[in-house]
């Protein structure tokens, strides 16, 4: 059986908490790896089961690594063999979608399995196989197993259907080593995106932002090694944020890129959340007086999809009705019915949207882990809640959360871990 945490709520926390190197963005970023054969220092890297699962991918096909420090990985893809690509590695985590892009700039030829995942509805990778076959891949699915290969990849103008980070990562890092101009509409700027194009660019490639959602990219006959540091995870950074709102005391969030968080701080202060703004940290106090909020996760500089589940236990102290509404994954909503089992009055309008009645005081119980962020908001709600939590599945949290458990007990948590 899967590890659980057990947690005992209503407890004050006080201290600091660093956010570490972001899990979307560090994924693409070793993904770049494989187009120089030149050695790539990546720094800042969290120390997650999804980085980790990408990084045994990239051994699996030659790729030499060294840790250089706690964070800090050294790779080579001096020799790429995409035959002896560990399939089962690359099932277990969606990211691995991003390296469809760079093996098609390394190899003419190769066979990669589905990508895994959230199962927080259908999120297929049409977008994504589309746009690399516009600039010249050709893609065949044998059951689980894309078999992909290319003579040359051509530069376009591509159109992405929708905001995706993925598609739009994807599609970068096939492109900088193309033949020609690729531009890029519709492009995807979330933080994962624009870390990935400034490593890139450091390694030699010749991109340009135009505007918000244009990406304008000159291939180049090579790239070069670089060292390159992932940035702060925003999506870390925002739960943190909201632990330290829900419980009594004072805590001190570090090591902070704002960039990513402006519309999810703004709705912070419209609920009623209590902090004081530092340079790259951010104080939070106990804000009891929470108010009713109508919020739409929408894609950068919108309010993140991923935060908008985080929220929802402040959303249940609040004094009224609240409306969430997420367009984009149409069963992101399952963690709903794990904290109707704590005590929340919420309701589902539809695949999209839910309703939050409040204020209510949630109970400790035994719940279940459906995803990353799911399994966020199961411990942000136990923290808060009287009594005792069994969240079971966590593996999924270990996805997203570099040992959250040891961090939020320095804080003062009562959190454990029980390992089967």
């Amino acid at each position: 059986m899967p590890d659980t945490f057990i947690i005992n709520g209503n407890r004050e926390l006080a201290g600091e908490i660093e956010v570490r190197g972001s899990k979307n963005a560090a994924g693409p970023c070793l993904a770049a790896v494989l187009l120089t054969q030149e050695p790539c220092i990546i720094d800042n890297l969290p120390l997650i089961e999804d980085i980790k699962a990408t990084i045994a991918v990239l051994e699996s096909m030659g790729v030499a690594t060294e840790w250089l420090g706690d964070r800090k990985l050294k790779l080579q893809a001096a020799q790429v063999n995409p035959e002896n690509m560990n399939l089962e590695k690359v099932s277990k985590t969606r990211m691995s979608v991003v390296l469809f892009g760079s093996l098609l700039g390394r190899v003419k030829e190769f066979k990669i399995s589905s990508p895994g995942g959230d199962v927080i509805g259908l999120r297929p990778i049409t977008i994504q196989l589309k746009a690399l076959e516009k600039i010249g891949a050709h893609i065949e699915r044998e059951g689980n197993v894309y078999h992909i290969w290319r003579d040359e990849l051509l530069g376009k103008e591509i159109i992405l259907g929708e905001f995706s980070p993925t598609a739009t990562e994807a599609l970068m890092l096939a492109a900088v080593l193309a033949k020609g101009k690729t531009v890029i509409k519709g492009a995807a700027s979330e933080l994962s995106v624009q870390d990935l194009s400034k490593m890139l660019v450091n390694m030699g490639a010749n991109i340009t932002w135009k505007g918000s959602h244009t990406i304008e990219i000159e291939g180049v006959e090579a790239l070069h090694g670089c060292e390159h540091s992932v940035e702060s995870d925003h999506l870390e950074a925002g739960t943190f944020i909201v632990i330290g709102a829900l419980t009594p005391g004072r805590v001190v969030v570090k090591n902070i890129n704002f960039e990513y968080l402006d519309m999810f701080l703004y709705k912070l202060e419209e609920m009623g959340v209590n902090f004081d703004r530092g340079e790259n940290q951010i104080t939070v106090f106990y804000s009891p007086f929470i108010k009713p909020l109508k919020v739409q996760a929408l894609p950068h500089p919108g309010f993140p999809t991923d935060l908008l589940p985080i929220i929802i236990p402040l959303l249940v102290k609040a004094q009224g009705k609240s409306l969430i509404h997420d367009p984009l994954y149409e069963n992101r909503l399952g963690y709903v019915q794990e904290l109707r089992k704590m005590g929340g009055d919420l309701e589902i309008v539809d695949p999209h949207r839910a309703f939050v009645f409040g204020p209510k005081e949630l109970e400790g119980t035994h719940v279940n882990s459906l995803d990353v962020r799911a399994g966020a908001v199961l411990i942000v709600a136990a923290l808060m809640a009287n009594g005792k939590t069994v969240i079971d599945d966590i593996f999924h949290i270990d996805r997203g959360y570099e040992k959250i458990e040891e961090r939020l007990q320095r804080l003062g948590a009562d959190i454990k871990r029980v390992s089967a």
